[in-house]
Formats: C-alpha cells, sequence, structure tokens
C-alpha cells in the first residue's frame, strides 16, 4: 500500500470513529490512581497531528520524545501538537505545533480528517487529533527547547500486535498496569498510545 492508496479509503473511514472502546484498550489500569486536579467541563483545547508520509515502499508518522523543559508530559512520548491559541481552529492547531517543534512547513500538510477526542484529567486539556499527510519525505529542523529525540514509525509496526506490551508499576504508592507501544526502543503510554489505539483499530480494517 502507499500513501496515494491509503488517503482516500482512511478519509472514508474517518466519518464513523471507534472513539473509547479504542481508547480503553491502551488506559491505564486502574487510570484514576490519584485524584486529578482537572475536570473535562474546564478542560482546555488542545490538538496533536499525526504526519503520514512516504518512506519509499513505506507509510510513517512521527512521534517525539519531549524535553524535561516542557510545562507538561515531561520526558514523555507525544504526538506533535499543543495548546489552542486565540481564535485558531483546532486544525490549525496542530498544524501551527507541528511546524514549532518539529519544522516542517505547514502548508505542505494536508489534513484529512481527525479522530476522537481525549481528555486528560491531570492536565486538563481536551486533545483533539488529527491526521494529515504529505507527498513527499520531509525536511525536519525540531525545537531542541522542547523535542529531546524526533523518530519516524511505520504504521505496519503500530498496527502489529506484538508491539503492544504492559507492565505493573508504582506509581504515587499504588500499583498500576501500564499498557504501552514497544516502537523505536521507546515506551508509547498515557495519551498517546490511546490516541494511537483508535488509529490502529482503524487502520487494521484498510491494511
Amino acid at each position: 500500500m502507499t500513501i496515494f492508496s491509503i488517503i482516500d479509503p482512511l478519509s472514508k473511514a474517518l466519518v464513523n470513529l471507534p472513539g473509547n472502546a479504542a481508547h480503553q484498550k491502551m488506559i491505564t489500569i486502574p487510570r484514576a490512581f490519584a485524584d486529578p486536579p482537572y475536570s473535562e467541563s474546564d478542560s482546555k483545547p488542545a490538538a496533536v497531528l499525526i504526519l503520514l508520509f512516504p518512506d519509499k515502499k513505506d507509510i510513517r508518522f512521527f512521534l517525539t520524545k519531549r524535553t524535561h523543559d516542557v510545562a507538561h508530559h515531561k520526558g514523555q512520548i507525544s504526538l506533535p501538537g499543543g495548546a489552542q491559541e486565540n481564535s485558531e481552529s483546532l486544525s490549525n492547531t496542530a498544524l501551527r505545533e507541528t511546524e514549532e517543534e518539529i519544522g516542517i512547513n505547514s502548508s505542505k500538510i494536508s489534513i484529512i480528517g481527525n479522530l476522537s477526542s481525549l481528555f486528560i484529567p491531570f492536565t486538563g486539556f481536551t486533545v483533539h487529533p488529527f491526521i494529515g499527510w504529505m507527498k513527499n519525505f520531509p525536511t525536519v529542523s525540531p525545537d531542541t527547547n522542547e523535542v529531546s529525540h524526533l523518530f519516524s514509525v511505520s504504521i505496519y509496526d503500530l498496527i502489529n500486535d506484538e508491539n503492544v506490551k504492559q507492565e505493573k508499576i508504582i506509581y504515587q504508592e499504588q500499583k498500576i498496569t501500564l499498557p504501552y507501544y514497544h516502537l523505536k526502543n521507546e515506551k508509547v503510554w498515557g495519551a498517546t498510545a490511546m490516541i494511537l489505539s483508535e488509529f490502529k483499530t482503524i487502520l487494521r480494517k484498510l491494511i
């Protein structure tokens, strides 16, 4: 499958989203292991981007490892994105943040649709994921203030169930089960894993 052959069926598949059922597959158990400081009713909007691009016969997307200088999710693996500013649309938030974080000219990105929104109770954001694509392999220039490591992942690695792992850890004096994707020797968990779980569910029907 090529980048050109997947875009149309993918855009059509985004009309009927699996939503929470897909999110639950990668949720931390228990999720409410501490009292969250925020509620969904007063959450702040944010947007992230799954940017698809060709790499020879492969189709890939970017993930970032955040620095410890950012305000939220320090050192974690994330999709490019951030908080909505002023009156911009959420899709423009995703494009602007992608350009700021990894240096890709947003005018070269085409948005084909969105996934289900996801409320994050420990940061107070409701994240709106968008899917975009580029015709050619992108040139990147990561912002080292926000991104300590930029890497790309094949969609075939995402849909490979062998890359789904879990571990039990102690967090805030409570034992929790942490599901994650093991991708490029990195652990992708939390909200990013939940978003990618919905994307994976859709891809499995197309590939």
